[in-house]
């Protein structure tokens, strides 16, 4: 394995999505957290992940991500160069808003998280610094910077802390008004970085 192994951040399969295609999504949005900071997970049971402050400060406004359903590419939601996926930093993680589309499985997906059985989110990524702790209990591998290549909203979230919800765009403000989106400082280039530990542990995406 090497340091361009693309890993995802989510478990189980795709989902099928089935709805009628004349329900529209649009006026609709989706707000969230791909990714937390300072929040341990067990990866395969094989170690421990933190993702630092600052992990996605190079990512953000550099790579073209998508905004997909479980990671599949073909459930498609939002994409940054077309403006329809926002994201930024904050003091909790990477947040995201998605500008949902006017079809079908955008209809799906939405039906399922005002039922609350859809919640939390993903993100795919290739760490790009990183270190590792071999000197506790589980082995902890810190991610330090990634290449970003989407966040997903998940059924089966490895970070069982983030979170998704859908919205109508104009109770927006009321949401940016309680959680402030404050584009990430270049936090990233503080961070101390280690020897890369990689080779020790094979990666499972």
């Amino acid at each position: 394995m090497t340091l361009q192994t693309l890993e995802r951040r989510a478990l189980g399969s795709v989902v099928e999505l089935r709805a009628d295609p004349a329900i529209s999504s649009s006026g609709r949005m989706i707000v969230g957290y791909a990714a937390i900071f300072n929040s341990a997970t067990l990866i395969c049971q094989d170690f421990e992940e933190v993702i630092a402050p600052g992990a996605f400060a190079a990512a953000i406004g550099r790579d073209d991500v998508r905004a997909l359903i479980d990671h599949d590419p073909s459930l498609i939601l939002g994409r940054t160069t077309a403006g329809t996926l926002r994201l930024a930093e904050d003091a909790k993680g990477l947040r995201c808003e998605i500008d949902t589309p006017s079809t079908s499985v955008a209809a799906d997906l939405l039906i399922s998280m005002d039922r609350g059985d859809v919640t939390q989110m993903s993100f795919a990524f290739r760490a790009v610094r990183q270190s590792w702790d071999e000197t506790l209990p589980v082995i902890r591998r810190t991610i330090e910077e990634v290449e970003l290549f989407d966040v997903s909203v998940v059924t089966y979230p490895a970070y069982p802390d983030t979170e998704a919800e859908a919205c109508a765009k104009r109770s927006l403000m009321d949401w940016r008004s309680a959680r402030p989106m404050v584009p990430a400082a270049n936090s990233v280039r503080r961070l101390k970085i280690k020897r890369d530990l990689l080779t020790r542990i094979p990666l499972r995406a």
